[in-house]
């Protein structure tokens, strides 16, 4: 059964480059307080991830921080030098977003997130979504019924539920 809006983020720690290699990163301690925009994607490097998911948050950043939402997170299972190169290729590291790699796939599996799609190398990843948490609880949530498509996910989409 997937997540659904009124459910508290379950815990995780999840991976991401810091200055001395990969450390771990508390879910809870990121995003527990306050508005958080979480959102998750297939994977880095893919298309419509790049050409289109990860944009809609970066040009998005200020309206959301005008919205009170000041910690944006994205999640995809892949590694965290993976997620790193993603981060400043896309200009969200920049930008200020926290890019996250759930590199077990573990936090995907516990939201009920996970698909599979061999013909693309895709095995235990997360389906397209975003999510806008409030002291850790689900407010709102988008989920993509196909990962090529971004629109109910997109960052635009969220903003007008905040």
């Amino acid at each position: 059964m997937s997540i659904t809006t009124g459910d508290k983020l379950p815990e995780a720690d999840l991976l991401r480059i810091g200055a001395d290699g990969p450390e771990t990163v508390s879910l809870r301690e990121l995003a527990g307080q306050g508005k958080v925009a979480l959102f998750g994607v297939p994977g880095a490097f893919t298309g419509t991830c790049t050409t289109a998911h990860m944009p809609s948050f970066v040009r998005n950043k200020d309206a959301f921080a005008e919205k009170g939402v000041d910690t944006i997170v994205c999640v995809a299972v892949n590694d965290p030098f993976v997620m790193k190169a993603w981060g400043e290729q896309t200009g969200a590291a920049e930008a200020g977003l926290h890019l996250l790699a759930d590199a077990d796939g573990a936090f995907t599996r516990d939201l009920g997130l996970q698909f599979d799609a061999p013909a693309a190398g895709f095995h235990g990843r997360s389906r397209r979504y975003s999510m806008l948490l409030e002291n850790g609880v689900i407010k709102a949530m988008h989920v993509e019924d196909s990962p090529g498509t971004c629109s109910a996910s997109a960052g635009e989409a969220l903003l007008e539920e905040v």
